[in-house]
């Protein structure tokens, strides 16, 4: 079956279809990364996008429960080089194209991903549609230029969870915990923490996790670092969270726009000063917004798990993986107290800040994954010693 993606400025690329029939619309961007589809996939900071990967081979080694990030694919299209419906993982139980099928997802393959990608760093990220209901050129164009624009929406409420949830996995069923959370649409604010709790090691921290979009693998590093974590949902009042007396709180990844999230930036300014707070993706860009700060549109952001970041206290280089389109304007920041932690090395835009008078800071990056020689995962242990000097 034919399919067609269309971008905003009037090219159309024309391949085959793989996954599941149909049109849908989005902000269509560019992955590097080499392996890790899956996860890019189940990353619910790709609400909203068509993920283009630049690696030419993807699907070679099928899906494995235990890899996904979320309880669903979480991207608006697929697009690839070379489809392999082959697989060869001992681990893997189904094929990329069967996993897109089950969620709705449509996937293209055969066409040009180095001329695309290049046209969206040359010009920068557009709107487009994928689709397989019609060959029309300019229909489909019209289609992508009526698609909403990545900017002033706000995504978040749409990956969020439905109710408060104790983070437990359960081994024997790796999407149990997230099955339950999806099927759920009544939210527990009430939810007693201590009695959640309850039982647990001394030396432990109990942890509240904003889930802006939270992924799975940084919910394992939170309590792989010695904290019992529940999530609660992104609009959750900052007072509900205080009254579950936490140690700290945890502001995770989420896709689009950080500005129309006014409800999260309110609460992060209630929660400031009061409890350990520790931002990543879009949660540093909330907490630059909370600060009185300013944040902007990316010409292409940052996808993919190469991103070079420089720490400025050691002069170590990290290479992290990301995915956001807006940055932390710096300049805006100017006047308060706090300072630049991080920068990366391609577009030296912001990557870390820390508050010098309160106990609060945050990365852009997303330090459970460690791509590269230096293992970011030490924020999760800064996080820890953070908790530890306001007890």
């Amino acid at each position: 079956m034919k399919a067609y993606l269309a971008l905003e400025d009037g090219t159309v690329f024309e391949g085959e279809a793989f996954g599941a029939p149909g049109e849908k619309t989005g902000e269509v961007i560019f992955n590097t990364s080499m392996t890790g589809y899956q996860e890019v996939l189940t990353d619910p900071s790709y609400s909203g996008q068509i993920v283009v990967m630049t690696y030419p081979l993807i699907g070679n080694y099928g899906i494995a429960e235990e890899d996904v990030e979320s309880h669903a694919v979480q991207v608006e299209g697929f697009v690839v080089r070379e489809y392999s419906e082959y697989f060869s993982n001992w681990r893997a139980k189904k094929g990329l194209g069967r996993y897109l099928e089950e969620y709705g997802v449509l996937g293209i393959q055969g066409i040009d991903t180095r001329a695309l990608t290049r046209r969206l760093r040359t010009w920068g990220v557009m709107r487009g549609v994928l689709s397989t209901e019609t060959s029309d050129h300019e229909e489909l164009v019209r289609r992508a230029l009526a698609s909403p624009s990545m900017v002033g929406r706000d995504l978040v409420k749409g990956v969020t969870c439905g109710a408060v949830y104790e983070w437990k996995q359960d081994d024997s069923d790796p999407m149990a915990w997230a099955k339950r959370n999806a099927s759920s649409q009544d939210p527990q604010l009430t939810l007693d923490f201590a009695g959640a709790s309850a039982g647990t090691e001394s030396g432990r921290f109990r942890v509240v996790a904003y889930d802006y979009g939270i992924k799975h693998n940084i919910l394992r590093q939170l309590t792989h670092h010695g904290c019992d974590v529940v999530v609660v949902p992104a609009q959750t009042p900052a007072e509900t969270v205080l009254a579950m007396e936490p140690d700290g709180v945890f502001l995770s990844n989420g896709p689009g726009d950080p500005e129309p999230a006014t409800y999260a930036i309110d609460n992060i300014r209630q929660l400031m000063g009061k409890k350990p707070i520790f931002g990543i993706c879009l949660g540093h860009q909330l907490i630059g917004l909370a600060l009185g700060g300013k944040t902007y549109k990316l010409k292409f952001g940052h996808h993919g798990s190469n991103q070079p970041v420089k720490r400025l206290d050691t002069g170590q280089v990290e290479i992290t993986a990301q995915n956001h389109g807006f940055a932390v304007d710096i300049d805006s920041l100017k006047g308060v107290p706090v300072e630049l932690t991080h920068v990366n090395l391609n577009d030296d835009t912001v990557e870390g800040i820390e508050h010098r008078e309160v106990p609060l800071f945050s990365v852009q990056y997303h330090p459970e994954a460690s791509p590269g020689p230096h293992d970011p995962t030490y924020l999760f242990t800064k996080f820890r010693e953070m908790m530890v000097n306001e007890r």
